[in-house]
């Protein structure tokens, strides 16, 4: 990916830097490396509004993107959502979840949200890292934050169900990471909260939910396709994912 436009302000004022290869996170036999933003302290939404649209997300108060040396496997991708056509098991899980409460909360330390990440973690991502965060680095990662973040949580009869981190942009709402009950089979709460930041973006007249990366060799984030239609930054440009060669034809 090109470096962005450094002769344009906001981002003549940030200094950008590689990170040194480390294993990737989604692709077993393959190394990373990251391209950071900084100085932190100076990424305001604003300036946090066009890293994302150059392809970059956030994890904590660091702003990253992919940069790899011999890997473009990562795929920014966004959901134009005035446009967005739900199939019928993404219809299915709205109606399913229509009844949870969802309430926004300040980015403060929850036990009861924590408690939640921890058995997400040992479910869904055991072995990966996180499934041992200890509070100050969950706290780390989902509470500390200098743009726009509104902490959604979802539950039902007083029982948290999902909790989801979502920052607000100029363009859009982009979604930084969501957890939920692991324990409930075939709950698909992953599906209904893609659906309803969707619908909150059209409730704040917000085109586009930026949903991070697709890889189209990861089973973790190859499920973003399912959302159609969708857009990828390819090659510099924000054209349909559609085009891009490992863009599945079937609509799962």
């Amino acid at each position: 990916m090109a470096l962005p436009d450094d002769a344009a302000l906001p981002f003549s004022l940030l200094q950008f830097y590689a990170t040194s290869p480390y294993p990737c996170s989604y692709l077993a036999d393959r190394q990373a490396r990251s391209q950071v933003a900084t100085p932190a302290h100076l990424i305001d939404a604003e300036i946090y509004s066009s890293l994302v649209r150059a392809g970059f997300r956030r994890s904590g108060i660091f702003t990253y993107r992919p940069h790899c040396d011999s890997c473009r496997a990562c795929v920014p991708v966004r959901l134009p959502v005035a446009e967005l056509q739900p199939n019928r098991s993404q219809r299915r899980a709205l109606k399913k979840h229509q009844h949870l409460v969802a309430r926004e909360l300040p980015l403060i330390f929850d036990d009861a949200h924590y408690a939640l990440y921890v058995r997400y973690q040992n479910a869904r991502h055991p072995g990966g890292g996180m499934d041992d965060d200890s509070h100050e680095q969950y706290a780390q990662f989902l509470l500390q934050s200098r743009v726009d973040t509104r902490l959604v949580e979802f539950s039902e009869n007083g029982v948290v169900r999902m909790v989801s981190l979502i920052d607000v942009l100029d363009d859009g709402l982009s979604s930084v990471y969501t957890f939920y009950d692991p324990d409930i089979p075939g709950a698909s709460f992953g599906a209904y909260n893609i659906l309803w930041q969707a619908a909150q973006c059209h409730t704040l007249e917000l085109p586009y939910l930026y949903l991070g990366y697709w890889i189209a060799e990861s089973p973790k984030m190859a499920y973003k396709s399912n959302y159609r239609p969708i857009e990828g930054l390819i090659d510099g440009h924000w054209k349909a994912l559609s085009d891009h060669p490992d863009f599945p034809s079937d609509q799962a």
